[in-house]
């Protein structure tokens, strides 16, 4: 038994801890409730009386040589972190992180989403690739009509009935086939045209189209929802409404807002006249309603549709338009938001 002892007193001077684990894990091997000591000093009652002195002696300098062994490995270990901390220079200045930066045309758009939701419009998406009657014919513009040309198409080969949609306005096409009024929707999107790339036109841009149609709906309501929008977006609540046409509205017209002339580059942008068109609007023809399957007697309805790029070139004084898709980083750095 007291060689047994000895050699237990052996491994415990020859422990060596690595971290603060190891040395609870010896703890609780040698003085834990089922540890080795107390196990031993069970089996004490049965050693006989002529070897008790001794092995008392024997058990009482493991557990002294245990309790030391647990006190300097402890020690050890603190000073070991002490001197790693002791290693960095707290007084320095961090790795500071690169934060991205919102693109503009996600900001104009946000902003312009969390507008229309304050007075209980939604968001309806629908597919780039279309087919002619949601972009079209559906729009109150059949075959061979003229206001087709107003817009130039990408059509796919394989298929003549298949393009890339020319406006947002085919969601809607989608959200009133799909939908009972009364319906309140805005529709943000991606859309394409034949266009030559220039500072001021692009082949690809963006779009948010807004709905509104229930029993009753009026121009004045229009104005109203128009005029709130663009003092909430601008700051300027001064707007006009000019006579204009859309094959799918009925009247239509064409919303400039008074941008003032404060500056040189307010006179550029508004051609010295200090007003800016931001987007087209109009009732929704009734043709629309019954293609769409809504009943043009009981329900009427508007309809507006504005580019975010523009409204981006405009809020954030960006002069080339193809600046917003060539991902160049040093310009998108510029760009911060909480949207």
């Amino acid at each position: 038994m007291i060689d047994r002892v000895e050699k237990l007193i052996k491994e415990v001077q020859n422990f060596s801890a690595e971290s603060p684990s190891d040395i609870e894990k010896f703890r609780i091997k040698f003085l834990g409730k089922k540890g080795i000591l107390n196990k031993l000093f069970v089996d004490f009652k049965s050693v006989p009386k002529e070897e008790k002195k001794a092995f008392g002696q024997a058990l009482n300098s493991l557990k002294k040589n245990a309790q030391e062994k647990i006190k300097s490995s402890k020690n050890a270990i603190n000073q070991t972190q002490s001197s790693k901390e002791h290693l960095y220079d707290y007084t320095m200045p961090g790795n500071l992180f690169s934060l991205g930066s919102r693109h503009p045309i996600s900001i104009v758009k946000n902003r312009i989403i969390n507008i229309f939701s304050k007075i209980g419009f939604n968001i309806s998406e629908g597919p780039e690739i279309e087919d002619d009657w949601h972009n079209f014919t559906a729009l109150n513009l059949p075959e061979h009509h003229p206001a087709r040309d107003m817009q130039d198409t990408f059509f796919i080969q394989t298929n003549p009935d298949v393009l890339l949609r020319t406006h947002t306005s085919s969601v809607q096409v989608r959200y009133m086939e799909n939908n009972r009024p009364p319906i309140r929707t805005i529709s943000p999107g991606r859309v394409y045209r034949n266009e030559d790339v220039s500072a001021r036109s692009h082949c690809f841009f963006h779009q948010v189209e807004g709905l509104y149609i229930d029993e009753n709906v009026s121009f004045t309501d229009l104005k109203q929802t128009l005029q709130f929008f663009t003092n909430e977006l601008f700051g300027k609540s001064k707007i006009r409404l000019r006579p204009s046409y859309f094959p799918f509205t009925e009247p239509s017209a064409e919303v400039d807002v008074y941008w003032g002339l404060e500056t040189e580059t307010d006179y550029k942008m508004t051609k010295g006249t200090g007003w800016l068109e931001i987007m087209g609007c109009g009732m929704v023809d009734p043709n629309v309603l019954d293609n769409c399957g809504i009943d043009s007697k009981t329900y009427t309805g508007f309809a507006f549709g504005m580019g975010i790029d523009r409204i981006a070139l405009l809020l954030h004084q960006i002069n080339d338009i193809r600046l917003l898709s060539e991902n160049d980083v040093r310009f998108l750095k510029q760009f911060k938001s909480s949207f």
